[in-house]
């Protein structure tokens, strides 16, 4: 029989105004549940506001390396370790032991706690139901904000007059760098410390000590290695797939006494909390929702997966750009800053991401990403830098804070343009002819930016197209700023240089053969390749197309690349064209540009659509057509997320990071602004 999936939608509200169903609460039926096949491909995801998370399958079947109850961030939003990967429950009902845990070792599922499962749900956090006999035990997980902390919590529904009910949880922790595994070992400390209702461990001396405040009635402190868990999706991916992990002891429960309830933590805290620190989570989500632009389930979902994205570093804030494997990166953030912050209202947070990459500016470059603990900035990239002009002009246009950005960002940004004009990293200068020159052998710079040993998979050394749009961009947004804030000089200098790109970029860039625009101009000539990068040409604030092109590139993309999720990075007709990504390493990343389709373009695409057809009723419901296999996404792979990236070819399954910030802050701005009209005016320059 095919499973099913159940959408809890309220009485009030079935449908939006173009009759879409769309979820308030993700649930799952136990036809779902017990199909080991299909629940394992379904990803919760809860996330701490600091970098840390906890994620597993939707049976808690944990099927990778990042996937685990507890990975902390030691050095917000860095330095994340997994902690706690998962806890083994028994009940124990008269006597008879029901094991609820599933888990898959090498060549065996052992035990088959799924045939218990009778639904799940996210209603706001994971929540899966077991039934036994007559008893119903609901699991929820949820993290405490701030801190690397996770609550996990039982209750029991059914009559237990005149029955005897146990339940057994066995913490299986691994206390490593959450890209590696773990393999036993005898360097472990197996001590246990139990002070009243707390029971600490700390494995190495090097790793914070993990407190496990509880409600057990006992706990048992005999410790043993649990041996080969196998990781279904990193053997898919060709990484290491096996681990070994260690329980400490284990906490035994009287359930007569009550509900079963634990916070694992690198804090101590009292079980008593654990009320009022779900409450305090729930009240947060809930004004989240509230505060959504539209007030529609679509935007609602995405305005809560927007939040998961949000970390503080230090006393600022910044974007983590994918769950579960990355950290927070330049180019990422500034693309996806107008999604999650701005659409959203939360102009402080942006405010401080912005202020937080301003002071990392160094010979007029942003970072690509933020250094894990120890590491050192990475620069490489053209465009992160080039984005923060847009991100800046964005949270003007919903702010107004023009005092902001003239005391804390304005003098950055001059400096930034005067290192492109006399030249920076990696043969990143601006060129005789007005355009943007960028690249040098075996350095990636782009967002296009694969790279397999020393071979760059998608080069693009030299112009860009999508380069030039973000620097025609800059310049016509500092010759404002410079306009407004007295500087007359400057202004007649960005103007100039304007101008100059404006024109040279059609009579360099446009293919007439193929009614569109080259992707690259190479050092060593034109890239003819049908690429989605044209697409900035047309979409960002000002184009650098007539009317006519610039209607004939949208037409373009949308007949070459526009996929159900997202346009493919290189038309089928290349014969580069790579349909599927999966595999090992390499063949993911020499497919990662090649035809893989990414959500996030669909955010360009949208707006460019929108604009060069007038923004009219029309184009706006179109649009939201496009968009409507996205809403299927919000329950599929990462649960309440849309995937990093989908296969080129049908029936375009998803892959790579199962949240990612991009992904949801592009989907959620063009549909509150392209397709709700939702778009507030620019705001004029105060001078003086």
């Amino acid at each position: 029989m095919k499973s099913t999936c159940l959408i809890t939608l309220p009485p009030h509200r079935g449908f939006d105004y173009h009759g879409h169903t769309v979820p308030t609460r993700i649930e799952f039926d136990s036809l779902v549940c017990a199909d080991l096949a299909e629940a394992s491909t379904r990803e919760w995801l809860e996330t701490n506001g600091i970098g840390g998370f906890a994620s597993s399958t939707l049976i808690d079947l944990n099927t990778r390396r990042y996937h685990g109850l507890l990975t902390a961030a030691t050095k917000p939003p860095v330095g994340r370790f997994v902690l706690l990967s998962k806890v083994e429950e028994t009940v124990v009902l008269d006597g008879k032991r029901f094991e609820l845990s599933t888990n898959q070792y090498a060549g065996a599922i052992h035990p088959h706690g799924h045939v218990h499962l009778n639904g799940c749900r996210l209603d706001p956090f994971p929540v899966v139901s077991y039934r036994i006999d007559e008893l119903e035990i609901e699991k929820s997980v949820s993290m405490v904000q701030g801190e690397n902390a996770v609550i996990i919590q039982y209750e029991v529904f059914g009559e237990l007059a005149g029955r005897r009910l146990e339940m057994e949880i066995r913490p299986l922790i691994a206390f490593r760098d959450y890209h590696s595994t773990t393999h036993a070992n005898d360097f472990i400390n197996r001590g246990v410390e139990t002070i009243g209702q707390v029971t600490s461990v700390r494995p190495y001396s090097d790793l914070p000590t993990l407190h496990f405040a509880h409600n057990a009635d006992w706990v048992d402190g005999n410790g043993f290695w649990f041996y080969n868990f196998e990781y279904e999706r990193e053997k898919e991916r060709g990484l290491d797939c096996l681990e070994d992990l260690y329980s400490p002891f284990l906490l035994h429960f009287d359930l007569a006494k009550g509900s079963p309830s634990i916070i694992a933590s690198t804090m101590l805290h009292d079980v008593s909390e654990v009320r009022v620190l779900r409450e305090r989570e729930v009240d947060r989500r809930n004004r989240i929702m509230a505060a959504a632009p539209v007030d529609d389930e679509f935007a609602q979902l995405l305005s809560a997966a927007a939040d998961q994205f949000i970390v503080a570093r230090g006393d600022q804030k910044s974007v983590i750009a994918g769950y579960p494997w990355f950290g927070d990166w330049g180019r990422d953030t500034m693309i996806s800053l107008p999604g999650l912050t701005l659409v959203t209202h939360r102009f402080e947070e942006a405010r401080n991401i912005l202020r937080a990459f301003a002071r990392s500016i160094d010979h007029g470059m942003l970072p690509n990403r933020f250094p894990d603990a120890g590491e050192a900035p990475e620069y490489n990239t053209v465009d992160a830098t080039l984005w923060m002009f847009h991100a800046i002009n964005e949270l003007l246009r919903y702010t107004g804070d023009y005092e902001f950005v003239r005391n804390e960002l304005y003098d950055p940004l001059k400096d930034i343009i005067a290192w492109h004009e006399r030249g920076t990293r990696y043969g990143i200068r601006l060129d005789s002819d007005g355009l943007l020159h960028a690249g040098e052998l075996g350095v990636q710079l782009t967002w296009m930016d694969a790279k397999i040993g020393d071979w760059v998979v998608t080069p693009r050394q030299g112009k860009p197209v999508e380069i030039q749009a973000l620097w025609y961009n800059a310049l016509r947004f500092m010759e404002r700023l410079a306009s407004g804030f007295g500087d007359r000089n400057d202004a007649i200098h960005y103007a100039s240089l304007a101008d100059r790109c404006y024109a040279r970029f059609t009579e360099a860039f446009w293919n007439e053969a193929d009614g569109c625009l080259c992707d690259v101009l190479s050092d060593n000539g034109p890239d003819r390749s049908i690429r989605p990068n044209q697409i900035f040409a047309v979409s960002l604030p000002h184009s650098l197309l007539t009317d006519d092109k610039a209607m004939r590139v949208v037409d373009v993309v949308e007949w070459e690349l526009l996929t159900s999720y997202g346009l493919r990075t290189l038309s089928r007709r290349d014969s580069n064209y790579r349909g599927r990504y999966g595999g090992d390493p390499h063949s993911r990343d020499s497919a990662y540009h090649q035809g893989t389709v990414w959500p996030w373009l669909l955010g360009p695409f949208l707006t460019a659509y929108v604009k060069v057809h007038g923004a009219t009723p029309e184009a706006r419901h179109r649009a939201d057509r496009f968009l409507e296999p996205l809403r299927g996404q919000l329950w599929q792979a990462g649960l309440g997320q849309i995937s990093e990236v989908f296969d080129g070819d049908p029936p375009h399954h998803p892959g790579g990071c199962i949240a990612q910030a991009w992904s949801i802050a592009e989907v959620l701005r063009t549909y509150v602004e392209d397709v709700k009209g939702i778009k507030p005016a620019l705001q004029s320059v105060m001078t003086g």
